[in-house]
């Protein structure tokens, strides 16, 4: 083999192997919002450093799931689930300074809890709202319907 094939054959390599990473992130994409329901959707699990720590994803409403897939993963399984009946809105905020940067352009940052552990999310003016009507449209609890249940006995 010749140094310019041996040249060839690993530039075909180093190219051809980012552009397949590419192309499969594209298709996760893709897959992940064929249901619909998908929006630009930034994570923050630790809040103790001042704008750090976020990680650039999509969400996705499942049922009665809001789903986070992180953007650069080639993973199909979302890395965070969170269950309706568990998820506690907190507030919102404008991103300081340092996280404009780490952020989507717009977003506003809103504080979350589930079973004690508090996080950020970041996303849109617009999707905040569906995201605050996605939390209202809960049913009821189970402990909610046997009250009422028990109160229309009687």
């Amino acid at each position: 083999m010749t140094l310019w094939q041996w040249v060839a054959d690993w530039a075909a390599v180093l190219l051809g192997v980012p552009l397949c990473y590419v192309a499969l992130l594209f298709a996760r994409r893709r897959w992940i919002s064929r249901e619909g329901g998908t929006f630009e959707l930034s994570w923050r699990r630790r809040t103790t450093a001042e704008g750090r720590g976020w990680s650039l994803g999509v969400g996705r409403y499942s049922h009665d799931e809001l789903q986070w897939f992180r953007i650069f993963t080639p993973s199909l399984r979302p890395k965070e689930s969170l269950r309706r009946e568990r998820l506690r809105y907190l507030g919102v905020r404008v991103p300081g300074n340092e996280e404009a940067h780490s952020l989507y352009p717009d977003n506003v940052v809103v504080r979350c809890e589930v079973d004690g552990r508090q996080f950020e999310i970041s996303m849109s003016s617009r999707a905040l709202v569906g995201f605050q009507a996605w939390l209202e449209a809960a049913p009821p609890t189970r402990s909610e319907e046997r009250r009422v249940g028990k109160e229309c006995r009687s």
